[in-house]
């Protein structure tokens, strides 16, 4: 079951599956259908308001998190994260360093979009990393919006940062 998703991504989701014919446009007064499998990560943030993005799973559903892990390898992460997202040729992403912020939405834009795009996009840094190398945009190798949220689910399952970080800065902080 999908909880805390904003009605705006939702919205969004559902205008973007109409308008791909993936979906028939719904009443006025009736919620469109979501379907992340069939949107791109790519589509979903150009879509979406900035802020907007919430992951529908969590990271204690275990079966997510294995299709998550599995994704991870499959679209090479760890080739540069490491196997575990424990860090490589490239930061960890297990850890409490969030170089541009910990939240859902940050980091799906940042994976789908790239650091450029994503610092073209107002975002600037707010943590520094050992290891500083820009993340090429990866909206268009994910195939869907749903690999994306599955494969961050993994990754919040294996942090090991201090707790009270693990999606972010806390607001009093920022």
């Amino acid at each position: 079951m999908v909880k805390n998703v904003p009605v705006v991504a939702v919205i969004a989701l559902g205008a973007l599956l109409v308008a791909a014919g993936a979906v028939r446009a719904v009443s006025a007064d009736a919620a469109p259908p979501a379907d992340a499998a069939k949107v791109s990560p790519l589509d979903l943030a150009k879509a979406t308001p900035k802020g907007k993005l919430a992951n529908p799973y969590r990271d204690t559903q275990a079966d997510i998190v294995a299709q998550g892990e599995a994704l991870f390898q499959r679209y090479t992460c760890s080739g540069c994260h490491g196997p575990a997202g424990g860090g490589a040729l490239c930061p960890p992403v297990t850890n409490d360093i969030w170089v541009y912020g910990g939240d859902d939405d940050t980091l799906f834009r940042l994976i789908a979009l790239g650091s450029a795009e994503l610092q073209n996009q107002g975002y600037t840094r707010l943590g520094h990393e050992s290891i500083v190398a820009p993340m090429p945009p990866f909206g268009a190798v994910v195939q869907s919006s749903d690999d994306l949220w599955k494969i961050l689910a993994f990754i919040r399952a294996h942090y090991a940062g201090v707790p009270a970080r693990k999606f972010g800065t806390p607001a009093a902080q920022h």
